[in-house]
């Protein structure tokens, strides 16, 4: 398992899968351990996929200050992993609230980044969090299934601020509520730092104004993929993610929610590895 030291000194392990041209993933959660990635589906049989563990998850040490939880903070653990592996430059991969660390970095550092793929990604980076209604209009397209009627309520509640996150509406979050979705979720019960995640969006993390100004200058070429049955981001959002970036193209993948390598993994890699394949950017050309 390779490790790099940050520069506070906090030892942050990344993991790798596949071989080829590398392409760093951040994981979501917030602060959740890379493993709940797996290998995307088999996108790891078409490129190295660098699975960061972002400190405090997975194989990596916990900080002696925890405020740098904050997504803001984690972009220079994002640019030391760069630095790390002799990348000029390199393609990103940000899941879910890893979208929003994933934007912060190429506003940042947009020079370092060649391709951008933004999985049902949320974007508090850009001041634009999914609205309840939008997740309560998702979840009400799933009336029909057998463990809507118990799911929905809580689902609601916790929306409304009357209740706690509850197991029972995790359905919401996958296209199929399977086997293979039910052993994903419950695996989030240590693979979670929920400390960690508490900071992650805290005060001061994101700044919309600047990060919009600076994604202005990003050439890189976007991806942004949105699950049908998603409600957070909806595919909506994500459309309005993609109108912000200036040379980014919108996706839905058909069926799926918020994890859409399981709902349809063929569909899910075929459209990741066409979209990493289009003709280089002029930067990266140049580079």
């Amino acid at each position: 398992m390779p490790t790099f030291t940050s520069a506070d000194g906090t030892e942050i392990a990344y993991h790798l899968r596949g071989e080829g041209e590398p392409l760093v993933v951040l994981p979501g959660g917030p602060m959740r351990a890379s493993a709940y990635l797996g290998d995307l589906g088999g996108l790891a049989a078409h490129r190295q996929l660098v699975l960061l563990d972002l400190r405090g998850t997975g194989d990596s040490a916990a900080p002696v200050d925890p405020a740098t939880y904050r997504c803001d903070h984690l972009v220079d653990d994002v640019e030391m992993l760069r630095a790390h592996m002799g990348l000029d430059h390199m393609d990103v991969l940000g899941h879910s609230a890893g979208g929003s660390l994933a934007m912060l970095y190429a506003a940042r550092h947009p020079e370092r980044v060649a391709r951008l793929a933004l999985v049902t990604a949320t974007p508090w980076a850009l001041g634009m969090p999914a609205a309840a209604e939008e997740r309560l209009v998702a979840a009400r397209s799933r009336q029909g299934e057998p463990w809507f009627a118990e799911a929905f309520p809580a689902f609601e509640a916790w929306l409304a601020g009357t209740g706690d996150f509850d197991p029972v509406f995790a359905p919401f979050f996958y296209g199929r509520w399977d086997d293979a979705a039910k052993e994903h979720d419950a695996r989030g019960d240590h693979e979670f730092n929920d400390e960690a995640a508490d900071i992650y969006g805290s005060d001061g993390a994101y700044d919309p104004p600047t990060t919009i100004s600076r994604l202005a200058r990003l050439t890189a070429p976007v991806l942004v993929l949105a699950g049908a049955l998603d409600g957070g981001p909806s595919p909506e959002l994500a459309r309005r993610t993609a109108d912000v970036l200036p040379n980014a193209e919108c996706v839905v993948q058909p069926g799926a929610g918020h994890y859409p390598w399981l709902d349809d993994a063929q569909w899910f890699v075929r459209c990741v590895v066409a979209f990493l394949e289009k003709a280089s950017s002029p930067h990266l050309r140049a580079g």
